[in-house]
């Protein structure tokens, strides 16, 4: 796709970071109902809920 102006250009760059900003939220709000579901599961199953890992505590 060629732009015709500067102007286009921008006013795309501006499109697409409202884009990513949207996506983004919506991923957050899809993993929080993931998880929420996850611990319905884990309720009905009786299972304890656990803690998921700390992908910045290094595994130990």
């Amino acid at each position: 796709m060629t732009l015709a102006s500067p102007q286009d250009a921008l006013r795309e760059n501006a499109y697409l970071r409202q884009r990513v900003a949207q996506l983004q939220d919506d991923v957050t709000a899809i993993t929080a109902e993931a998880e929420r579901l996850r611990q319905i599961v884990e309720r009905l199953h009786g299972r304890a809920p656990q803690a998921a890992p700390n992908p910045l505590g290094g595994g130990q």
